[in-house]
C-alpha cells in the first residue's frame, strides 16, 4: 500500500500546478505538470513491474 501512496502523493501534488496552469494561464506551471506526468509515468511503470513479478512468485 506504501506504493499506492506515493502514487497518490505524486497525483495531488499536481493539483496546484494544474490550477495554475488552466485557470490562472501560467505557462511555468505547464511546465511543472509535464515534468510530473513524466515521474509519474516512470514510478507507475516500476508499479506494474513490481506487481508482475509478485504475481509471477506467488504462482511458483
Amino acid at each position: 500500500m506504501e506504493q499506492y501512496n506515493q502514487l497518490l502523493k505524486m497525483v495531488q501534488d499536481m493539483e496546484a500546478d494544474f490550477h495554475k496552469f488552466y485557470e490562472k494561464q501560467q505557462s511555468a506551471a505547464g511546465t511543472r505538470i509535464r515534468k510530473s506526468l513524466s515521474d509519474l509515468k516512470k514510478k507507475a511503470q516500476e508499479l506494474r513491474e513490481g506487481v508482475q513479478e509478485t504475481k509471477n512468485a506467488r504462482k511458483a
